[in-house]
């Protein structure tokens, strides 16, 4: 049979869902959609302040912020991933510093590529509303095959930026062809963009799961997280795709 509960997000895992009764009121998908929009306002307060910052007299004064958010938000999130009851405070918390991180990613993109943090805003919302319409329709349908399929390549991209990351942390090799803005890596990016999006499909089936099975309402906040996990690294692969088409 296949498992409901399946999805290459780690933060929405079948370990996060097992044997969870609800023992008072009950998960609701109204209720994880508001908690998902009020975490995007979080995000997109303090993203207004490293980005105002950013565009300052001072632009290095907004970096200290920008690491910290990185740093702080991978923190909270691994925090939230394996202590679910914790995310109705963990999970704000994240969006805060994932949106001082994103406030000064952008700002740094937008000063050598102008209009590119709305467009990729763009995209990223739209790609949302796109991927929850055809999901909705049935166009879509999170069958056990395309939920491995999907887990593999999500897996196999982590396990190719993990290499990147020690090959130049320690070696400072870098791999021209996947972050460069010819055709493989403009290709690349193209595919990523195409696989964090199909998380989303993954992400909405695994919370309606949820809902079905009576999950208890702090998993609302799980599952606006695991959300917001997946829109972060969409939003940044349009950031990626986005330069390397200007580049050329």
């Amino acid at each position: 049979m296949a498992n409901p509960f399946r999805t290459s997000n780690p933060v929405l895992s079948e370990k996060a869902f097992r044997d969870v009764a609800a023992t008072g009121e009950a998960m609701t998908l109204q209720g994880t959609v508001n908690k998902t929009g009020f975490l995007l306002l979080c995000a997109v307060v303090t993203a207004a302040w490293t980005w105002g910052m950013a565009h300052s007299g001072t632009p290095e004064a907004a970096m200290p912020w920008m690491f910290g958010g990185m740093v702080g938000g991978f923190v909270v999130g691994l925090v939230t991933a394996f202590k679910a009851q914790w995310s109705p405070i963990t999970a704000p918390i994240y969006a805060l510093l994932e949106g001082l991180a994103l406030g000064g990613i952008s700002a740094f993109f937008e000063r050598s590529y102008p209009g590119i943090a709305v467009q990729a805003v763009g995209l990223t919302f739209g790609t949302l509303f796109v991927m929850l319409l055809a999901y909705k329709t049935g166009m879509i349908r999170a069958t056990q095959g395309f939920k491995m399929g999907v887990i593999a390549a999500t897996g196999g991209i982590a396990l190719l930026y993990i290499v990147e990351m020690v090959l130049g942390g320690f070696f400072h090799i870098q791999v021209p062809a996947i972050n460069g803005s010819g055709m493989i890596g403009i290709g690349f990016s193209i595919f990523v963009v195409i696989i964090a999006a199909l998380n989303l499909v993954l992400d909405f089936d695994m919370i309606e799961s949820a809902v079905s099975a009576g999950a208890p309402k702090y998993m609302e906040w799980y599952g606006a997280f695991g959300m917001m996990v997946t829109l972060v690294w969409l939003y940044l692969e349009m950031l990626r795709l986005l330069s390397k088409m200007r580049r050329r």
